[in-house]
């Protein structure tokens, strides 16, 4: 079972992110903010991250930015899932190295196949641990 951090600042959003993950067998993991999702990040060790941009504290740009810098996160796929969908936002996504990106309103099925992508393929090879 792939276990999945939904990072959304918004209650709303992230309990029907959530519910809609959890129906379809999806172990999850929430976090409300940029901040809180790095602080629970390595121990919750998730197969994919999905990733609100507009958020308070620290950013969904600026969050995946320092999870590609982690050697201990780098690996995890990570879907945006946002209302900032203007060619500069998807072309900043993917400058940070984001995966998948996901436009608010969504498509909970289409959230859900994207998720799955990610946690069957999108992965990327899980880098050495130091000796």
């Amino acid at each position: 079972m792939a276990r999945v951090l939904v990072v959304d600042d918004t209650d709303n959003i992230r309990n029907l992110i959530v519910m809609n993950l959890t129906l379809e067998g999806f172990e999850v993991v929430t976090a409300v903010d940029g901040l809180d999702a790095l602080e629970k990040v390595v121990d919750a060790a998730p197969d994919v991250i999905t990733l609100d941009v507009v958020m308070p504290r620290l950013d969904g740009f600026k969050t995946a930015e320092r999870l590609r810098a982690d050697p201990r996160t780098r690996h995890i796929p990570i879907a945006m899932v946002s209302a900032s969908a203007q060619a500069s936002d998807l072309r900043r996504g993917t400058e940070t190295g984001v995966d998948a990106y996901v436009t608010k309103p969504f498509d909970p099925d289409e959230l859900v196949r994207v998720v799955r992508g990610l946690a069957e393929t999108g992965r990327s090879p899980v880098p050495d641990s130091p000796a």
